[in-house]
């Protein structure tokens, strides 16, 4: 979404330290991206969502932020925590999970931003808007 930078968050939260969290992220998130009319698949940006808040959760330190822009065609989700440790993806798998390799895959770009207390993983994910005949726009 990098012109669509200004846009404001339509979902700006932070979630209780505690894996509930994985299920209301994905429920405020679902409903946000019906306000937003979003075009693309919801259930990837839900998985996005869960694997995002679920690393924060058991990876980082504190109460992870949620936050997320969206409109028709695009999606940016943000999920904060006070971890100085940034993510490193590993090799898929049972052993060590799917998560940083599920972000890569269904995203069009993901990354990590540190900062002064904690780090802040994000990813974009767009809408194939070419699959969408012109009377569903």
């Amino acid at each position: 979404m990098g012109s669509k930078e200004a846009q404001p968050y339509i979902v700006n939260t932070r979630l209780p330290e505690e894996m509930g969290s994985i299920t209301a992220s994905r429920q405020i998130v679902g409903e946000a991206l019906a306000t937003r009319g979003y075009q693309g698949r919801r259930g990837d940006v839900l998985l996005v969502v869960s694997e995002l808040v679920t690393n924060a959760l058991v990876h980082g330190d504190g109460p992870p932020s949620l936050r997320m822009r969206a409109d028709a065609s695009s999606v940016r989700i943000e999920v904060s925590d006070a971890g100085a440790e940034l993510p490193r993806p590993r090799e898929p798998g049972p052993g060590d999970g799917w998560g940083l390799h599920v972000v890569r895959l269904l995203s069009t770009g993901w990354g990590v931003a540190p900062a002064e207390r904690g780090k802040t993983v994000w990813c974009e994910l767009a809408a194939d808007l070419t699959r969408i005949r012109p009377a569903e726009i």
